[in-house]
Formats: structure tokens, C-alpha cells, sequence
């Protein structure tokens, strides 16, 4: 890692400035997420080389939502072609919150993969690509991404979201009504559901990060765990799409992809240098961590980590 004491440092103050923040409210409409406690917070640095900065409470595992769906947009590139693709998922920014369906009422194909309704279309491709098998295919995957021998999911969250995701049921039915999928409903939404709910902590997120940094390969390996021209498009995506309704004052501001998740993680990518995870519960209006972001946005300007800072 450039400078490991300067960048220890930076970590230091970013991590004491962005814990005075105390604004923002749990993710209620998942009953298991409201029950956690909201001073959590931990914040984790992977570079490419396999060097780690860790702070705070980067061994507490929580569920990684949302950032699923970079992992879900990179098991289903692997199965599918970009044609059939295409087909069911776009890859343009929506303007809208995660889980609209505005346009996509109006559009009848999910814009991309990062939103709620997209994610659904992927899953249900990888259901195509895998049938039975979908499920351990992709934790697979997952597993390797994350640097872990295996995932867990949490069954309590996961129950808890399939017994009160009425939003993401109604997203389901459109879909099926433009005929975008090819199972009943309720199974695709149990398979998405569970990749909602596998276990993370920020150490594994900046895991993930990194081997993305590294186009496909994980620190201090050779072996490629998926093909570099896949991590370009998938960090397409995440540059543009991964922050919902703030993608574009995120570009401006921070300018790195990125994926928030409502349980309060964020996973950030430093293209060639490292991989950055945090977490913290407490989220504003669009699902995103009030400290994660504070956090990525004071990392950018001190470090330079600006992809357009020359």
C-alpha cells in the first residue's frame, strides 16, 4: 500500500470524524434490522497487495443487502451471454430510489442491475443458468469473492424480509407481467432474498473490493476468480448505478464505484489500489450509510482518489 503510515493516519481521522455523525434512522421495513445497534461502526482498507487497515467493528457480521447485487451482476455475466442479458436488464442510471417502479412501468425492463427490480431479473437468470443449483452456485462465488471458505445466510433476516417484502413482491409480478421472468414469482424472490441476507463484515467487503481492484484476481494470488473484461462491466455499473439516486453527486464528489446496502454497509473500489469497506446502520432517505458515505467522500479528497483527479 503507497504511504501505509500516511494512509493509517487518514483512516484514523476519517474514521473520528465520521463517528461524531449521529444523524439518520435503522432500516425499519426489515423488522431484524431495526433491532441492531446503531453506534456500529467499522471501516476496512484491502489493497491489491493484501495489506489491511481496519477500524472499529470490522469483525461484526451483518447482512450485505444491496452490495449482493454486484456479486448476483457477476455470477449471472459468468452463466449468460450479454444478449440474454440485455434482454431483461439495462445497464442506465434510474434517478429513482432502489426500489421504484415508475419506469419500469413505464420502460417494461429494469434500467440495471444495481436497482431492486433488476437484481430480481438477474436472479432469476441465474436460476436459468443453474436451476436447483442456483443457490450453491452462487454462494460459491460469493465465498471466493469475499475471501471466505464458505457464507452464511441469516435466517432470521431472511425470513423477516420474505415475510414483509411486499415492495419487492409487487416488483416481482411486473416483472412477470412483461414476462421478464421464467419462475413463479415467490421462488426468485426466495433466492434473492437469501443472497440479501448472507453474512459479511467490512474485512470481507474490502476483500471483495480489492480482488474487483485487481480486475478479477485476489490479493497476493495469480488465479483468476472471474474474467477482467467481467469486472469492468460490473464497475460500470457500480460508477453509475451503485448509488441509487445519488450516483451522480457521488461521481462528482467521490468519483469511485460504489455499493450501498440498507443494513448500512458500503462497499467501495479503488480501480488498480485497493478495495474499502464500511459499515454503519444508520441511513438517510435513499438507504445509505449517513457515515459510510461521509467516510468515502473525506477518504476520496484526502487520499486523491478521485478517478478524474489527473
Amino acid at each position: 500500500m503507497n504511504g501505509p503510515e500516511n494512509i493509517g493516519r487518514v483512516v484514523d481521522e476519517v474514521y473520528q470524524e465520521a463517528l461524531k455523525i449521529t444523524e439518520g434512522d435503522l432500516a425499519s421495513y426489515i423488522p431484524e434490522l431495526a433491532v441492531v445497534d446503531p453506534e456500529l461502526f467499522g471501516l476496512s482498507i484491502c489493497d491489491v497487495e493484501g495489506n489491511r487497515i481496519n477500524r472499529g467493528n470490522t469483525r461484526h457480521p451483518f447482512t450485505i443487502q444491496s452490495v449482493s447485487k454486484v456479486l448476483s451482476h457477476i455470477c449471472v455475466l459468468a452463466c449468460q451471454d450479454d444478449d440474454t442479458i440485455a434482454k431483461r436488464v439495462g445497464v442506465e442510471p434510474t434517478g429513482e430510489d432502489f426500489d421504484s417502479i415508475i419506469k419500469l412501468d413505464r420502460h417494461r425492463r429494469p434500467f440495471n442491475p444495481m436497482v431492486n427490480a433488476g437484481a430480481i431479473a438477474v436472479t432469476d437468470l441465474l436460476m436459468s443458468a443453474h436451476g436447483d443449483g442456483a443457490l450453491e452456485k452462487t454462494l460459491q462465488l460469493y465465498a471466493r469473492m469475499l475471501g471466505c471458505a464458505r457464507v452464511e445466510i441469516d435466517e432470521t433476516v431472511f425470513l423477516s424480509e420474505l415475510r414483509t417484502g411486499e415492495r419487492n413482491r409487487a416488483i416481482a409480478h411486473l416483472l412477470n407481467n412483461f414476462k421478464l421472468l421464467d419462475h413463479p414469482v415467490e421462488e426468485v424472490l426466495q433466492l434473492y432474498f437469501k443472497h440479501c441476507s448472507v453474512q459479511v463484515t467490512t474485512e470481507t467487503l474490502a476483500h471483495l473490493g480489492a480482488v474487483l481492484a485487481r480486475r478479477g484476481r485476489a490479493p497476493t494470488q495469480d488465479q483468476a476468480l472471474v474474467e477482467p473484461d467481467c469486472v469492468r462491466k460490473v464497475m460500470s455499473v457500480m460508477l453509475s448505478c451503485g448509488m441509487y439516486n445519488y450516483a451522480g453527486q457521488w461521481i462528482y464528489e467521490v468519483g469511485l464505484p460504489a455499493k450501498s446496502g440498507v443494513s448500512g454497509c458500503l462497499l467501495i473500489v479503488v480501480p488498480g489500489r485497493m478495495g474499502i469497506g464500511i459499515y454503519s446502520p444508520r441511513v438517510d432517505v435513499r438507504g445509505s450509510s449517513l457515515r459510510g458515505v461521509h467516510a468515502g467522500r473525506l477518504l476520496s479528497e484526502r487520499l486523491g482518489l478521485h478517478l478524474l483527479a489527473g
